[in-house]
């Protein structure tokens, strides 16, 4: 063969080469690569992923087979920023390289939205999230699991206070992030099961996937599933969701919508109690005007007729009737009328101003906290002493049980 003449080879040969060349290349297999996902259409019918990872200014195609498909514990979508492990290969027909994905994590979650998302399986595999019992529609008294000091407790309480300030709250305080905190959520559950509460809110304000794991602890799940009392889980905000959501008998969306959906508003039942009123005065016309339709036609009817010899008696009979009419539609206005007075001065002894009406008044610590327990102060604490007009500033000089 002459120098000058070139060796010619088939484009199959070309690719062959090429793949070769990246499969001796060490460094080219089992690589991880960080990148954000477009063009994906979904599962292709035969169950692999199609796809192509870039970032700012390079990108390159990916396949991922259905048999790894399988161990995905999420569902890819375009825009997802993604860390993807494989092997960089050629496609020999078409003589593109591509990544051949093996394993794929949401960047940024890592191990711990893995494990969130195996546990969450595991235990709706089990039933721990099918269990939702009702609430009750009017608690008397509400256990509050949370941070003492946290703004979650704050929003849960002046949320209780403005719409049905006749609720006892139980506060049972607990650490509600870090490594001890579902130790001591699990110890706050077991003490809430002793009370007399009727409802159980538990949670906190919003944060990150690490601010909010300790609601992702399996034992404080399986101890939420097993609670007497009905729960409502308000952990985070609208969009952070944890085990803890899964498992209560009923997910808020933030800790004061979980206050606005334990009970009802008290105006709510006055109003209720307004239009009892108003339909039975209505209810009472009406029964009021068909007996006198009836009375009117009873005598229509004997001047009808007009036979002198039964007159009387026709007279006596509607005198007899109209009585008893009169009894009875008496004695029942009589008492609709003591259980509607009744249900009226129910309410209004309910209102808290009357109360202070009385001559009683509120107490509050340096906090502006309400004091029930003299045991709280000390000789020499300054209150606030709410009057039904004004309030006034006293020192504690002395202390009777």
């Amino acid at each position: 063969m002459n120098e000058n003449e070139t060796l010619s080879v088939s484009v199959s040969e070309v690719n062959r080469k090429i793949a070769d060349l990246l499969k001796n290349e060490k460094s080219l297999s089992g690589i991880s690569v960080n990148g954000e996902i477009s063009n994906f259409t979904g599962r292709h019918k035969t169950g692999h992923l199609y796809f192509t990872l870039k970032d700012e200014t390079s990108s390159i195609k990916a396949i991922m087979f259905k048999g790894s498909v399988g161990s995905l514990k999420f569902e890819p979508e375009n825009g997802m920023k993604v860390t993807v492990k494989g092997d960089v290969r050629v496609f020999e027909r078409d003589g593109q390289y591509q990544l051949y994905a093996f394993e794929m994590q949401p960047e940024g979650m890592g191990a711990l939205y893995v494990s969130f998302l195996e546990l969450r399986e595991r235990l709706e595999k089990e039933g721990l999230f099918s269990q939702k019992r009702p609430l009750p529609k009017r608690p008397e008294t509400i256990a509050v699991i949370t941070a003492e000091t946290g703004a979650a407790l704050q929003d849960i309480l002046n949320t209780l206070s403005r719409r049905n300030p006749l609720v006892k709250v139980i506060l049972i305080p607990a650490s509600v992030q870090g490594v001890n905190a579902p130790g001591t959520l699990i110890s706050a559950f077991n003490a809430a099961q002793s009370t007399n509460a009727d409802l159980l809110i538990f949670g906190r304000g919003g944060g990150s996937i690490e601010d909010l794991w300790a609601f992702n602890d399996e034992k404080l799940a399986r101890t939420i599933f097993a609670s007497r009392i009905p729960t409502i889980s308000a952990v985070g905000h609208e969009v952070d969701f944890t085990i803890g959501d899964f498992v209560a008998d009923l997910r808020a969306a933030t800790p004061t919508a979980a206050a606005e959906i334990s009970v009802p508003d008290i105006s709510e039942i006055y109003d209720a109690l307004t239009a009892l009123k108003s339909d039975l005065r209505l209810r009472f016309g009406r029964l009021l005007s068909l007996y006198s339709e009836r009375v009117g036609a009873l005598e229509r009817e004997l001047h009808a007729k007009s036979p002198t010899a039964k007159l009387s008696v026709y007279t006596s009979q509607l005198e007899v009737l109209e009585r008893q009419i009169k009894t009875a539609m008496g004695t029942q206005i009589g008492q609709k009328r003591h259980q509607l007075i009744a249900e009226m001065k129910r309410v209004d002894a309910l209102s808290p101003l009357n109360v202070l009406m009385r001559g009683y008044s509120i107490v509050s610590d340096s906090q502006n906290k309400a004091v029930t327990d003299s045991a709280v102060l000390n000789i020499g604490d300054r209150v606030g002493i709410k009057l039904h007009k004004g309030k006034i500033t006293a020192e504690v000089i002395g202390k009777f049980e």
